[in-house]
């Protein structure tokens, strides 16, 4: 009774797509995630990829809730150029660390294809100004300037 076209995870609870982006021939889809349940529960970011937009593969969890919070929404973006650091042609992703009361921005990388995941060390990369209660969703792109 699964959806034909439409992703489902394999188990679990399912909210929020992220970080749809497109790399060597493979469309990745990541997701806030609770395997353990099928309600709302501590979020970690699921991973998908397609060549078609039609049939997934479903990858192993790519981020995890930890001691800092848990892993809610963000995007992710192909760095061409090593702009971040991590090397050419690196998955960056950049997402909410979230405990109550205190949400901020961290970013994780991939050197083999969005496989496997990192949390930068140097994390986090933004905190909200003050008095600002959500400070999370952050989207990110490339800009090309001509």
């Amino acid at each position: 009774m699964r959806p034909r076209f439409h992703f489902t995870p394999s188990d679990g609870w399912l909210n929020d797509p992220n970080g749809l982006v497109y790399f060597d021939g493979e469309y990745h889809l990541f997701y806030q995630h609770n395997p353990n349940d099928i309600i709302w529960g501590p979020m970690h970011w699921g991973h998908a990829v397609s060549r078609d937009l039609l049939r997934w593969q479903h990858l192993p969890i790519a981020l995890y809730p930890d001691e800092i919070g848990m892993i809610y929404s963000g995007s992710a973006v192909v760095d061409w150029h090593d702009t971040a650091g991590f090397g050419a042609q690196t998955l960056v992703a950049i997402f909410t660390h979230h405990q109550p009361g205190r949400e901020a921005q961290h970013l994780a990388f991939s050197l083999d294809h969005g496989r496997t995941w990192r949390k930068y060390e140097g994390n986090p990369v933004l905190t909200p100004p003050p008095a600002v209660k959500d400070f999370r969703d952050p989207r990110v792109f490339w800009h090309v300037d001509h």
